[in-house]
């Protein structure tokens, strides 16, 4: 079989990945100079399912309207005006319920996990090196009540195999040391043993030269225009170079992050994905004694912590502002005072480096993974902020789909027809 790959950060590669491997043809196409150059390029870094949990729960719109008028908010919405961004939000708002919350979490922990074990998998037949370290997860709180509220959704994500652990302020402490520095600020914390952290660039652009020696051709600078629809095949993709057409690709894969609902809808597909652009600050750490070891989530600030060799990235916030990926400098600086306050001793803010990003948001948070209606055609993409998470899960799924065979794990409520 040969396919085409639309999308060269983190997902898309996974998916080229795995398409090689079961012995298929394949090229990849983008419009960046190389790899993993959008919103691949500097997250929070972290293979986190104890954090498969939707943005849209029951307690959503009550802290959104918390938030209101707040720069360092963890959510903000521009006003302007945009049609997408409100109908995502009357989709989102249908999800606001305690029963949609849960049969979303249960639908994201089922890729996250499985996606976990696939990169494992990754890791151990590759041997690729990306500043991986498997020590686990730290939720830590420091609001009571919002400590109290996370230990009954920790007891639901441990049905599911998750493996949760509730710590009090000291277990904590004891967990990422770098923590004692904090220590009047905390309540307590809910550790994952098996979640991980690493550079999702550095994986990215390691793994894109394992599928080039694979005999995958990646081809840069290309600008897709808009895709063919023929009956029940896509007839090709139409490029600043040319047209890519059925006759030379028996499949379609489109991994164009927050961009793919614009080719989705040329060929009459909603896709109901919006950009949610995100923050994330760099921290040399050589010469502090105070960065942690551990993986941490500040879950009141929605603020991720990970140690990628001798730098610390702090990631979180998003805001809805279409595709505006224009840093403003207030709230890349309420990121990295969050660390600071965190962790005072963890590096020289001085030389911290700033960037922003898009990341693809469903309104149920839940991706956007498996066939269309069009035979030769495969959707991946709509992670959100678990783009680095469910990658090599996802990317296996659209293998196995693509090339005939049944995946691994149930793809229920995983596919574009849920938003019918």
């Amino acid at each position: 079989m040969r396919a085409l790959v639309m999308g060269a950060g983190v997902v898309g590669v996974a998916t080229a990945y795995y398409l090689a491997r079961a012995g298929h043809r394949v090229v990849v196409i983008d419009r960046q100079p190389g790899p993993g150059m959008e919103t691949s390029f500097a997250n929070g870094g972290q293979i986190s399912a104890s954090h498969a949990a939707p943005w849209a729960d029951s307690s959503a719109p009550w802290k959104a309207l918390k938030w209101l008028g707040r720069e360092d908010a963890p959510l903000i919405v521009r006003a302007r005006y945009d049609p997408a961004l409100f109908r995502w939000l009357l989709r989102f708002l249908a999800n606001c319920t305690s029963r949609r919350a849960k049969v979303n979490a249960e639908r994201m922990l089922r890729l996250a996990v499985y996606s976990r074990q696939c990169l494992a998998e990754i890791r151990k037949e590759t041997g690729i090196e990306y500043d991986a370290l498997q020590t686990g997860l730290l939720h830590v709180y420091s609001n009571r009540r919002e400590y109290d509220a996370a230990r009954p959704k920790a007891e639901y994500l441990n049905s599911f195999g998750c493996g949760l652990e509730v710590l009090d302020r000291d277990e904590c402490i004891e967990r990422e040391p770098a923590l004692a520095a904090s220590r009047d600020k905390l309540v307590g914390g809910i550790f994952s043993p098996e979640d991980e952290s690493g550079d999702a660039y550095k994986y990215t652009r390691g793994l894109a030269g394992i599928c080039r020696g694979m005999g995958v051709d990646f081809r840069y600078r290309v600008n897709i225009r808009r895709m063919i629809p023929g009956g029940e095949r896509i007839m090709g993709v139409v490029t600043d170079g040319g047209t890519l057409g059925s006759e030379d690709y028996d499949a379609f894969v489109l991994a164009l992050g927050s961009y793919s609902p614009h080719f989705a809808e040329s060929i009459g597909i909603n896709l109901p994905v919006y950009p949610a652009k995100g923050y994330s600050v760099t921290i040399p750490t050589q010469g502090a004694n105070g960065a942690p070891r551990v993986a941490v989530i500040d879950d009141e600030r929605k603020i991720v912590y990970s140690r990628l060799g001798d730098r610390l990235r702090v990631a979180g916030t998003a805001e809805l502002a279409g595709y505006d990926d224009r840093i403003r400098e207030r709230r890349a600086r309420a990121v990295l005072d969050a660390a600071m306050d965190l962790f005072p001793d963890c590096g020289d803010p001085g030389q911290a480096e700033f960037w922003a990003g898009l990341r693809p948001q469903t309104p149920d948070s839940v991706p956007v993974i498996g066939r269309t209606r069009f035979k030769n055609f495969f959707l991946n993409t709509g992670h959100g902020t678990l783009g680095w998470t469910m990658n090599a899960g996802s990317g296996r799924v659209i293998a196995d789909l693509a090339g005939g065979q049944m995946p691994e794990i149930d793809l229920d409520g995983l596919g574009v027809d849920r938003f019918a």
